[in-house]
């Protein structure tokens, strides 16, 4: 590494003590830069413990957090007895993320601010087959039932249906009807008492009802990401699909350190 590189990365290397970002996050994304420049490389072994107390000038504790929280991430791995090395790539592994298409003329219409969630329809249903396997209830229970549209500059490019627990006494139901953001949309529940969520996504063609409602052809190319909600208690909360125009928005992956 020539030494313009390296004395880069070392101003980089210092804790911004005034930062409102925590010690322990900064040094995550320090060290995600490093391994994501270069400087560590897959298989290489961390600075321990130690070194790295003293490199940042922090407590064990400090150093212990970031590397869980890199470990989790699947930057690094820990080997017990041994230390912490960087992990290499795996396609098996990528993380894929849905965005807008950057067509010219369309980044300023995809502002924030144009995004709409419009609420179609909202109903108390008994729960189908279908619905009963996916939320693990009995068939006939009751299920909450929502459909949403996502209008970006006024054009629908994004349809919703979702299936919820039915349990008057959570305030899930009524968080849902807030939502009126596609950022809200996509956290879930705003991810309150929800543990975590499974995402399937597979390309598909539109039916008449959503071709209608997205306004293409019958038939267009579209993805599919279907998702399925848990609470603490691992038990689905929330089923749904997500059927979204596949000339507005593409399938996007990262493998390796995320320094974003």
């Amino acid at each position: 590494m020539n030494t313009v590189r390296v004395e880069e990365l070392e101003g980089k290397s210092r804790l911004d003590r005034d930062s409102y970002e925590p010690a322990y996050a900064q040094i995550v994304r320090i060290l995600s830069e490093e391994i994501a420049s270069g400087r560590y490389r897959p298989g290489d072994q961390l600075p321990s413990e130690s070194q790295l107390c003293a490199r940042f000038d922090v407590s064990s504790m400090t150093i212990r957090r970031a590397m869980n929280i890199m470990v989790d991430r699947g930057t690094v791995i820990a080997s017990q007895g041994k230390g912490v090395f960087v992990r290499g790539l795996d396609m098996g592994e990528a993380a894929f993320k849905l965005r807008e298409r950057n067509d010219a003329g369309v980044r300023a219409a995809f502002a924030a601010a144009q995004r709409e969630v419009r609420l179609l329809q909202a109903a108390i249903l008994p729960a189908d087959d279908r619905v009963a396997r996916k939320l693990d209830i009995a068939q006939g229970s009751r299920v909450v039932y929502l459909r949403r549209l996502v209008h970006i500059a006024g054009d629908p490019v994004m349809y919703h249906r979702e299936y919820l627990r039915y349990d008057p006494r959570q305030p899930s139901v009524e968080a849902e009807l807030q939502i009126t953001s596609l950022e809200g949309l996509f956290r879930g529940q705003d991810g309150q008492g929800l543990r975590r969520g499974d995402l399937t996504v597979e390309a598909v063609v539109l039916t008449e009802e959503e071709a209608e409602i997205l306004q293409c052809p019958a038939g267009s190319p579209a993805f599919c990401l279907e998702h399925i909600f848990y609470d603490f208690e691992n038990r689905p909360v929330a089923w749904g699909r997500f059927i979204c125009r596949a000339d507005r928005y593409s399938l996007v992956g990262r493998i390796g350190a995320d320094i974003s």
